[in-house]
């Protein structure tokens, strides 16, 4: 059944943007927002749990079908104004589709020939979900995230372009220690650094169960883990020291897969 909303406070409205804006709450309630049909789109498709969605009738008249199988498949669907739209979206043209979605298991554990991308205290979303968005694109098996920012921030999610709704995701509180066990069970856990004296990536047989690890914006990878991965590079050219961590992680991902 589908239910209209008329009122820009309604409460499942208010929810809904406090969702949005609110790491904490999103935390608590195991729940995130999404907007725009495409983010829409590959959460349903993907199998995560579409708790609400919100849908003016001009969206559904523009998308038809592929539309209509979200409002069909989530929990609850509400038809809203164009008004309400405009209050909950965060882009200057609304496409007027929104979902409030449970929020993705833990995938629990690398497998041990995998190539993996790990990422320590990111603190941009953007980067984030640039990031994701390459390890995927690139086929990657999945991503470790210790520290980092909230990978359901919206501007993380569209950075992404969906693909932290697919991409398989760890998530640990401690890097070293997790890092650590999975050396045990035979893995390559690289971390990079602007140091000259670390071995070029370029050079390096990346075959067999490999984990990067790219580090906080600012400051790299933490001492205690650069302590216990081998330590590479990215052999640059010209004055520039250092790369944005997007970049550099894209450019360790591709050596990983090439």
């Amino acid at each position: 059944m589908i239910i209209a909303i008329e009122s820009r406070s309604n409460e499942k409205i208010k929810t809904a943007q406090k969702l949005a804006s609110n790491g904490k709450f999103r935390k608590e309630k195991n729940e995130f927002f999404l907007e725009g049909l495409r983010l829409c789109s590959d959460a349903f498709e993907s199998g995560v749990r579409v708790c609400q969605c919100f849908f003016t009738e001009k969206a559904r008249e523009k998308y038809g079908e592929r539309l209509e199988r979200i409002i069909q498949g989530a929990d609850n669907s509400y038809i809203i104004s164009d008004d309400i739209a405009d209050k909950l979206s965060e882009t200057q043209s609304s496409q007027g589709v929104f979902a409030v979605c449970g929020m993705r298991e833990n995938k629990g554990d690398v497998s041990e020939d995998g190539k993996y991308i790990a990422l320590e205290n990111i603190q941009d979303p953007a980067n984030l979900g640039a990031v994701i968005r390459t390890a995927e694109a690139l086929g990657l098996d999945g991503a470790i995230l210790s520290g980092c920012c909230d990978c359901y921030n919206p501007k993380a999610l569209r950075a992404s372009m969906g693909s932290l709704l697919r991409l398989p995701l760890i998530f640990t509180d401690d890097a070293k220690g997790y890092l650590s066990g999975c050396m045990a069970r035979g893995m390559t856990v690289l971390a990079t650094t602007p140091d000259a004296a670390a071995e070029r990536i370029t050079e390096l047989d990346l075959s067999g169960g490999v984990i990067s690890v790219v580090g906080n914006e600012g400051n790299g990878v933490s001492e205690d883990v650069l302590k216990i991965c081998r330590n590479v590079t990215i052999p640059m050219q010209g004055r520039a020291e250092s790369l944005n961590a997007s970049m550099a992680a894209a450019i360790v991902m591709w050596e990983m897969m090439r």
